[in-house]
């Protein structure tokens, strides 16, 4: 199961309004690519697709994850950081990931 913290379940209520998408969702992709070999990739969706895992988050947020995806991420929680030094972001914290790059922004699981 991934959660989500009441910061980052804000967050995306901030952002959904400001870009005029009250009611979509959160889409969260494991994709191969980058120095570690796996990436996420955050964006919104409308609706859900068939086999999508389906998170209720805080704020009303539902967040989509495919099936595919759902394993490299089971047991993961999204947060959001504002770090004055390394800006703001989304940041998941994935405790199936062996190894990442010097970025932070690619994994191998």
């Amino acid at each position: 199961m991934v959660t989500m913290t009441e910061t980052a379940a804000k967050k995306v209520s901030d952002l959904r309004l400001e870009e005029g998408k009250p009611e979509w969702g959160l889409r969260i992709r494991v994709v191969g690519g980058g120095c570690s070999g796996m990436s996420y990739e955050l964006g919104w969706e409308d609706q859900e697709t068939a086999g999508d895992n389906i998170i209720e988050a805080g704020q009303g947020i539902r967040v989509y994850i495919d099936p595919q995806s759902a394993t490299y991420l089971a047991g993961s929680e999204i947060d959001y950081v504002d770090n004055q030094m390394l800006g703001a972001g989304f940041a998941i914290k994935n405790p199936n990931v062996k190894s990442s790059c010097g970025c932070g922004q690619s994994h191998r699981f």
